[in-house]
């Protein structure tokens, strides 16, 4: 029920006390036709509300949270305690670069670990989303090559396996894509890399681990093809929660690079943010980072790049965003950085073993975060997709996998079971998925009607996506 729905006239908290500043006098066209249509509630029923609402939701500290290519790991609660901290929320951003040498320190020693983890050289914050890193990026390729004269490359390169972002960003940076297959492994196929790659091509997008949760073997040559076309390497950080601390995007060829630290740095995520997208970036492209970089070790002070992109944010991005990943950096330190990661990759594989007897794995081989299962054989023999598997997860209190994703893979469901669950709930969600896959054998009807335990049962979501309803109707009593 929506808060409007609980409303009452006459209702309502305390009123707010008389305004003292003097009436302003608006022209009639900018004036409300009608008076401001808020839910009448009292505290407690606003308050009671709200609690209500966080009870019907299913977050990381519910239950497992398998969402693949999302990384929805536990959040320490010690970056939320510094993040809080009065020094860092009660600042501005217009203050003077003397009266918060401590926040530019946050920002120039998270530079200096994520450029180490990485292999970049420079990084910047002001991106607030792993979309809006990889736009960034992008417009960093586009800016190096305008620079040297080279208007011809107007072509971005994206395997087939890749984030719909990918393709997305570099038609917004103006580049027309050319998406490259992959091979019967799962990886890029070298031989149509290669006759895609010509001089017209601007760069590469690509993630490694990929999306199906393998690591390319042939990244070394498929960095040197695009760079041998005069083209640049651009690396999506969304899995480098598999890699960090073990192998750095610079050292496979990768020229830029974006991070998102609401991810793989814990802070938690969804909803709408708030994220952070910082992009790094190779020496060659620093000069054309937007806004300004911390620079200086004793005393901090801000500079722009000499040839700058320009603002891709205002002001500094999501700051307490970054603090948190650095606090997260801090306490696992370079060895805790590297477990957490092999901890991940572990985790993954445990699961895919116990259930590569009943379920179809896509790619059956080791995998690194996340494995991708084919539920198209299952589908076939029972009626059963991976859409009626993933409603029965709810039901056992698990949150599905990514659904459908990626699409090179019929009927798939992607697992990425994170460094944070123990063994005994990676145990208790293996039983739940095999008495899923049993139960489709046995009773397929059951699943096609979950779920049923949960507060909004199945749902029609082709309607929902065809006929949204975004607003509310007030009818009468006020404006929708």
């Amino acid at each position: 029920m929506l808060v409007f729905e609980k409303s009452r006239p006459g209702r309502g908290c305390p009123a707010l006390p008389p305004c003292d500043v003097e009436t302003v006098s608006l022209p009639a066209g900018d004036r409300r036709g009608k008076e401001l249509h808020l839910p009448a509630l009292s505290e407690v029923e606003i308050s009671r509300h709200y609690t209500e609402l966080a009870r019907k939701t299913h977050g990381v500290n519910d239950g497992f949270y398998p969402l693949g290519s999302c990384t929805m790991k536990y959040n320490p609660r010690v970056n939320e305690a510094v993040a809080s901290l009065p020094g860092f929320t009660e600042i501005h951003p217009l203050q003077g670069e003397d009266t918060v040498q401590g926040c530019m320190e946050v920002l120039h020693l998270a530079e200096k670990y994520l450029c180490e983890i990485t292999g970049m050289d420079r990084m910047t914050f002001q991106p607030a989303a792993g979309a809006h890193g990889e736009f960034t990026g992008l417009l960093l390729i586009k800016a190096y090559h305008e620079s040297r004269k080279d208007g011809k490359r107007t072509k971005i390169l994206v395997p087939d396996s890749a984030h719909g972002t990918n393709p997305a960003s570099a038609a917004m940076a103006g580049y027309s894509v050319v998406t490259i297959p992959s091979n019967a492994e799962g990886c890029v196929d070298i031989g149509k890399l290669r006759e895609a790659a010509g001089d017209d091509v601007a760069g590469l997008m690509l993630t490694n681990p990929n999306t199906v949760g393998l690591f390319d073997k042939n990244i070394l040559e498929i960095t040197d093809i695009v760079h041998k076309c005069g083209g640049l390497c651009y690396y999506d950080g969304a899995n480098l929660n598999a890699v960090m601390g073990t192998v750095r995007p610079g050292d496979m060829g990768f020229d830029v690079v974006h991070l998102n630290l609401h991810k793989t740095f814990s802070t938690p995520h969804g909803g709408g943010g708030p994220g952070s997208g910082p992009v790094g970036c190779r020496e060659l492209l620093t000069d054309f980072l937007p806004s300004v970089l911390v620079t200086g070790e004793d005393c901090c002070r801000f500079e722009r790049p000499s040839r700058s992109i320009g603002e891709m944010k205002s002001f500094y991005g999501n700051f307490l965003v970054v603090v948190r990943a650095l606090t997260y950096i801090l306490t696992l330190g370079r060895e805790g950085i590297r477990e957490a990661s092999q901890n991940a990759v572990l985790n993954a594989n445990y699961m895919r073993c116990a259930l590569k007897d009943l379920y179809t794995m896509a790619y059956d081989e080791t995998c690194m975060h996340e494995f991708v299962m084919s539920l198209a054989d299952l589908k076939k023999g029972t009626g059963i997709s991976a859409m009626d598997i993933a409603k029965g997860l709810l039901d056992n209190g698990i949150h599905p996998p990514t659904m459908y994703f990626p699409l090179i893979v019929e009927e798939a469901l992607m697992v990425e079971p994170t460094e944070t669950e123990s063994k005994e709930t990676l145990d208790d969600a293996i039983q739940v998925f095999r008495s899923l896959y049993e139960l489709a054998k046995t009773d397929p009807e059951k699943l096609h009607e979950a779920p049923v335990t949960t507060p909004v049962t199945r749902l029609d979501e082709v309607e929902a996506a065809r006929h949204p309803v975004l607003t509310y109707d007030f009818g009468a009593e006020g404006e929708a």
